[in-house]
């Protein structure tokens, strides 16, 4: 199964136009396509530069990127957690995603209105989280009410329970959510199993005005969203979504005419999708060969033989060694046989971490 990024916002930020631009932009691309899951589900290919590069060395027949899965989420309004708009499909949808993308209006505009009537980032911000908020209250007080009842017998695990579960209550009485509290093993160990919707991560998408992109963080919109991400160790990407939607629908050489017509070298899509994928905690390694260079995904800290299990099964299962390669040695001099000539190949067994750019290949027997 994917994993799976969640795009969150109130009515009227520019959620929907980010994700319409996200799946036109995948689609103008051979190399980056999209492929339209359900209505409000798409795959989107990760932007890297590193795919072209060892293409122009390998000469593949085929380039294949890696991908991560976004969910267009449906709106939110106050009241969400007592199921008010369409609370409840908002809220169970982020629950099933592994991270979270928010939208947040950083834009004047008249003839979009504001479901609160004014441009208040931190506000936006704030309606949210106090609904998430809420919603996990009641998760929580389900897990305490549980926690009371069994830990007189002396269950140790329910005796955790209590002590945890009443530990975040009180966070949330504080307005604090789950990802900015100090939880230890033990309270990981009690709350995972309840997903709550306050302890994903979350990358801020600050969108902007067209004419106001090139201020990028000093906009007076965005810098107090920027303390606040600080704040609870979370990022902000500035990007026009509006722009991006334009963007899209153009060629490639128009693209590239727009973009260095506005100072950018590439579209703020691609660096929201990377800071998304970086958000779930991924890595690639790739492998590269005259058939195709294409990218895989792994979680960081992962071993030779799990790269090797996304290949195929039987990989990871017969695993003997990986052969390991810098892409940028690769690259720079120019061939597999050249590294090899220059002792720049490398052999590893099971223990092996793999970093991110690694390119690989495995021996197996099966």
């Amino acid at each position: 199964m994917a994993l799976a990024v969640g795009i969150v916002g109130l009515p009227n930020v520019g959620k929907s136009t980010l994700f319409n631009a996200l799946s036109d932009a995948g689609a103008q691309s051979a190399n980056y396509p999209f492929c339209t899951i359900e209505p409000n589900v798409g795959m989107v290919a990760v932007p890297d530069p590193r795919l072209d590069a060892l293409a122009k060395v390998t000469k593949p027949e085929k380039i294949l990127p890696t991908t991560v899965e976004f969910v267009d989420i449906a709106g939110l309004v106050k009241g969400a957690s007592e199921g008010e708009g369409l609370g409840n499909k908002f809220l169970s949808h982020i629950r099933s995603v592994d991270a979270i993308v928010h939208v947040v209006r950083c834009f004047e505009d008249d003839n979009i209105v504001h479901v609160s009537g004014k441009v208040d980032p931190l506000g936006d911000v704030e309606v949210i989280n106090t609904e998430l908020i809420l919603r996990d209250m009641q998760s929580v007080e389900t897990r305490l009410a549980k926690a009371r009842k069994n830990a007189k017998s002396g269950d140790k695990v329910e005796k955790q329970a209590l002590i945890t579960c009443e530990k975040v209550l009180e966070g949330f009485g504080e307005g604090r959510l789950v990802r900015a509290m100090e939880l230890d093993e033990a309270d990981h160990e009690i709350l995972d199993p309840l997903a709550l919707l306050t302890s994903k991560p979350v990358l801020y998408a600050a969108n902007v005005a067209e004419d106001a992109l090139g201020e990028g963080t000093d906009n007076p919109l965005v810098q107090p969203l920027l303390a606040h991400a600080a704040a609870e160790g979370s990022e902000v990407v500035v990007i026009s979504a509006a722009i991006e939607a334009e963007i899209a629908g153009l060629s490639a050489e128009e693209r590239d005419e727009f973009l260095e017509g506005i100072g950018a070298t590439e579209p703020g899509l691609a660096r929201l999708i990377r800071r998304a994928y970086s958000l779930l905690h991924l890595i690639t390694f790739f492998t590269a060969g005259p058939k195709e260079v294409r990218a895989w995904t792994i979680t960081e800290g992962s071993k030779a033989p799990q790269a090797a299990g996304k290949i195929h099964t039987d990989f990871e299962r017969g695993f003997i060694r990986a052969e390991v390669m810098g892409w940028k040695v690769l690259v720079e001099l120019g061939s597999e046989a050249a590294v090899r000539s220059k002792g720049q190949l490398r052999v590893e067994g099971k223990e092996y971490v793999v970093d991110d750019g690694d390119v690989m290949h495995f021996r197996f027997n099966v």
